[in-house]
């Protein structure tokens, strides 16, 4: 599974941060055509990423474009974009299954020979979507992300926005929920305040106790922030390799239970474990690997 610790959002129309985009250090950049841009600018926009995504080198950063919903200029963007090979789309609003299958159709349609099949982020946005999250998660195979967008959300229910988010509590659970049940993840809603470090520190915590996955991000400077609280710690690597350490040993003595500091080893303890290991691997934190 891919690191989306951080997916950071790039204006489709500014020609300055999508040259730039890849040194920000963002898991993903998501090349927007959708709030970024005015609708008057959506065709210079659809244009600007088209050739982005040919000739500007992103690095290690994933290229995701954020079309416009299906109700306006969504089929249009993807016919446009689909063929220049980014790595992913991000779809706005989605409500349902069936907004999924229809973008997969178009996807499909306007694939090149060979490209490699391009992924699908799931935005949702809605009373609905939330709803339909775990249908919305299972609808095609290109899904391997649900992303809360809880600006939109909490508007359609005419709640107040809040910085510690308590009235987002059940969408994030849906959302994480509905993730993890079809096996694919849940990428947690933006900091809107750029300028409040603190609050998105405090933010990308309550996300990562949630169960996401990693967190939207609107500015460059959230990026080293988000990824600071969902690497793995020294102490989380060290405990990993113990309970990996504890496993091997029981086996290597025939015997069915490991024990940890007087503590049953048991299975959901091994996932976890193996899931830190495997970040830590992947991001080189380790000063040697445990097989």
């Amino acid at each position: 599974m891919e690191l989306r610790r951080s997916m950071l959002f790039i204006p489709g129309n500014s020609p300055a941060m999508l040259q730039n985009g890849g040194v920000f250090g963002a898991d993903s950049v998501i090349l927007d055509l959708e709030d970024a841009v005015a609708p008057t600018e959506k065709d210079s926009a659809r244009m600007l990423v088209a050739h982005a995504l040919q000739h500007v080198d992103y690095g290690t950063s994933e290229t995701v474009v954020r079309i416009n919903p299906l109700d306006t200029f969504g089929e249009q963007d993807i016919r446009a974009i689909v063929p220049c090979e980014p790595g992913a789309l991000m779809v706005p609003k989605v409500q349902s299954a069936a907004d999924i299958k229809k973008v997969a159709e178009w996807v499909a349609g306007a694939e090149k020979p060979g490209q490699a099949p391009v992924k699908l982020v799931a935005l949702l946005e809605t009373p609905q979507g939330i709803q339909e999250a775990y249908s919305i998660a299972q609808a095609d195979s290109r899904v391997v992300a649900l992303a809360l967008g809880a600006e939109d959300y909490t508007a359609s229910l005419g709640a107040q926005r809040s910085k510690e988010g308590s009235e987002i509590f059940t969408a994030r659970s849906m959302v994480v929920n509905a993730a993890a049940a079809a096996g694919i993840q849940s990428i947690d809603t933006p900091f809107t305040d750029a300028n409040d470090e603190e609050g998105l520190r405090e933010d990308t915590i309550t996300a990562k106790k949630f169960g996401f996955k990693g967190k939207l991000a609107i500015n460059p400077r959230q990026v080293d922030i988000i990824h600071s609280i969902y690497n793995p710690s020294l102490a989380d690597i060290d405990w990993a390799e113990q309970v990996v350490a504890a496993l091997q040993k029981a086996e290597a003595e025939g015997s069915g239970v490991a024990s940890l500091n007087g503590k049953m080893v048991d299975a959901p303890i091994v996932s976890r474990a193996q899931q830190i290991l495997y970040l830590a691997n992947l991001l080189g934190l380790r000063k040697e690997t445990v097989e």
